[in-house]
């Protein structure tokens, strides 16, 4: 299973083609588009989120609600294009004022440099972080198909701003902890303080970032392998994770916090039960280890930099005549990050579902199923 994406933040949409689905995979649309609904959501927000009401329209792939095993073509259409044709279109002249001030922080000047362009906005529109619609529909499907074998992924929002949450989760129960919030934070009165932080940013024409964790529940073990760097499954989450904009850093279990640890409290006891099979108390290591699940939680956490732009620009130079100026500014988020983890859920769901997909080839759900028992028999046999 591999996909891309294409479209500019203000052209008429974004576009992604999924291929390798097996043929007979139920879609639900509706699923998809509350994912889309939650990525728009979070305090902190930019009026473009006012703008747009984003909902994924099928152009191909799918059936009567089930996938055919071709490509399937998701589109999400851009309503402020109405206000952009001019300046954003394919063909004719070009119309309003050139960005010639990079952001610090930003793809603008390096993207300008690289791509050999003269207008930073033909770098901008594709970097800008509206590109990961596409990918939430994208994992939208992924979950869909990872539903089908059990599998469940939840979010959170652990730190904004350095202000974080004190208590310890439980995954089964993090979608009722977190409901009514408006940054997806599991404690009422450490999300007041995070509110408080982002309306000081605001007020300050600053920004902030955070830190979201994303679980995923019901995990099979066994899923990638040690016998090559790039089939290791922590290599690719960790790589999809780092993909989302802005992010630079991921952990899992304990992650960073396994410096401080000595071996025989970093590492989590192997016990077996009859009932259980083999299980573990603790789960320092996220879920995977050697580069494969082991039928623990998976734990994957990022963190997510201050959105480079501010309402009072840091310092840059003009690409055109050389001279010190500010940074531009475009319509922009104070804070991101409650959307940053609904992007996490989709790249964990994308990424679980390519290695499904690839250890267990089938071109239909109904073979697919039938090797996933046949493989999950087994294991709970020995």
């Amino acid at each position: 299973m591999r996909f891309f994406t294409a479209g500019e933040s203000h052209g008429p949409c974004l576009t992604a083609i999924i291929e390798g689905l097996p043929a007979g995979l139920s879609i639900d649309i509706d699923k998809i588009n509350r994912d889309l609904a939650r990525r728009q959501q979070g305090y902190g927000r930019g009026g473009r989120m006012k703008i747009e009401q984003d909902t994924a329209e099928v152009l191909s792939g799918i059936r009567f609600g089930e996938t055919l095993g071709s490509p399937v073509t998701l589109a999400i259409r851009n309503k402020d294009w109405a206000n952009w044709g001019g300046r954003m279109a394919a063909f004719g002249e070009p119309e309003g004022k050139q960005v010639l001030e990079a952001r610090p922080g930003h793809a603008d000047l390096t993207g300008t440099l690289k791509y050999d362009r003269e207008d930073i906005r033909d770098i901008l529109e594709r970097a800008s972080a509206r590109e990961t619609a596409a990918r939430v529909a994208v994992g939208g499907i992924a979950k869909q198909l990872l539903g089908v074998f059990g599998m469940t992924i939840v979010s959170h929002v652990t730190n904004i701003g350095g202000v974080q949450i004190s208590e310890s989760v439980d995954y089964a129960l993090l979608e009722q902890r977190k409901a009514g919030s408006d940054l997806s934070c599991i404690q009422p009165d450490v999300e007041e303080k995070m509110k408080a932080a982002i309306q000081l940013a605001k007020e300050a024409g600053d920004t902030l970032g955070g830190i979201f964790e994303v679980a995923v529940l019901q995990v099979m073990p066994g899923l990638g392998s040690h016998v090559q760097w790039d089939r290791r499954l922590d290599t690719r989450l960790a790589a999809l994770l780092m993909s989302i904009p802005a992010i630079k850093g991921v952990e899992f279990g304990a992650g960073f916090g396994y410096a401080a640890l000595p071996g025989s409290v970093a590492h989590d006891e192997i016990f077996y039960s009859e009932q259980q099979g083999y299980y573990r108390q603790t789960n320092r290591a996220g879920g995977i280890e050697g580069g494969m699940s082991n039928g623990e939680v998976i734990v994957a956490r990022a963190v997510m930099k201050p959105i480079p732009t501010l309402m009072k620009p840091l310092a840059s130079v003009d690409i055109k005549t050389k001279q010190a100026v500010k940074a531009s500014t475009e319509r922009s988020d104070v804070c991101a990050v409650t959307a940053a983890a609904v992007v996490g859920e989709a790249m964990l769901a994308i990424g679980l579902a390519q290695t499904l997909l690839e250890q267990f080839s089938r071109d239909n759900m109904a073979d697919l199923a039938a090797a996933v028992k046949s493989y999950t028999d087994r294991v709970a046999a020995k």
